[in-house]
């Protein structure tokens, strides 16, 4: 099954749009998880298992897992994952050229999407939007402040760079597997990316702890896909909303083991329920 039709079924089965950002900073990561052998793995094991029914995909960022023991603890989260029937979206902004990017294209042997940084142009992501059954999120409009440097410059044109970005990411969906990363931070963009591109699931990071727009991700973030798929079948609109540290530490100032990781699951359901009251 491709991933959005998957994801599709995933939305509609469990009524839920949110992305839980897997991101077990080890500095953070409880002191009881400490002595065992995989603590990244262990952290994630719970919080799957606390969340799970609240999501519709899970997004650990590659940032950490980068080393040996990360990698490990990634493959053991995505099989965890998978076994809960929720699909696994890497954040890891690939792009290179040549046989670089053909090596970071085998990322998805493992997972089922991933995303990755236009900058390079079409041909760094040629390997990555080939993968006809992957999701492919490219970046067009981030969450993060100093997004503005470059990414709203004013072209030639007289459009942003964003939505030039945004334009060519839906030129380049061939095998409709493509979808776009647009912050909920800024609204007002988010609507004028959907405008441009009325078809491409958004990934919308941002609502959480860097206070984005609910309203917006969704009512922006979410669109039906084009008739013949298997979404559209179902009626069910598309998209992902992510919170990353808003859900996995939540429970930071809990008294205990099972309260941290119910302060997760209980985080989550917040959020599925925020994010419904809109859709």
């Amino acid at each position: 099954m491709r991933f959005f039709d998957r994801l599709a079924a995933r939305i509609d089965d469990r009524d839920t749009v949110v992305s839980v950002g897997l991101d077990p900073d080890p500095d953070r990561i409880p002191e009881f998880l400490a002595d065992h052998d995989l603590p990244r793995w262990a952290f994630n094991r719970r919080i799957i298992d606390a969340t799970h029914e609240h999501a519709a995909c899970f997004k650990p960022n590659a940032a950490f897992y980068e080393d040996a023991d990360g990698w490990r603890a990634l493959q053991e989260t995505v099989a965890y994952a998978h076994g809960k029937d929720v699909p696994v979206l890497l954040d890891a902004k690939r792009a290179d050229i040549g046989n670089t990017t053909r090596q970071y294209a085998k990322l998805l042997d493992v997972v089922d999407g991933i995303t990755v940084n236009p900058y390079l142009g079409r041909d760094s992501l040629a390997p990555f939007l080939s993968r006809e059954d992957a999701g492919v999120f490219v970046l067009a409009r981030t969450s993060n402040a100093g997004g503005t440097d470059f990414q709203d410059l004013e072209l030639a044109t007289g459009e942003p760079l964003y939505e030039r970005v945004a334009t060519r990411a839906s030129e380049w969906n061939e095998h409709g597997n493509v979808g776009l990363v647009v912050g909920a931070t800024t609204p007002d963009e988010l609507e004028a990316v959907r405008e441009r591109v009325p078809h491409l699931p958004f990934l919308v990071p941002g609502v959480g702890a860097q206070g984005g727009d609910a309203e917006a991700a969704v009512e922006h973030g979410l669109t039906e896909l084009p008739a013949g798929t298997e979404s559209a079948a179902r009626g069910v609109d598309v998209g992902l909303v992510n919170s990353s540290r808003g859900i996995i530490f939540a429970g930071e100032n809990a008294r205990g083991e099972d309260e941290f990781f119910a302060a997760a699951g209980d985080a989550a359901r917040r959020l599925k329920r925020r994010l419904n009251q809109h859709r």
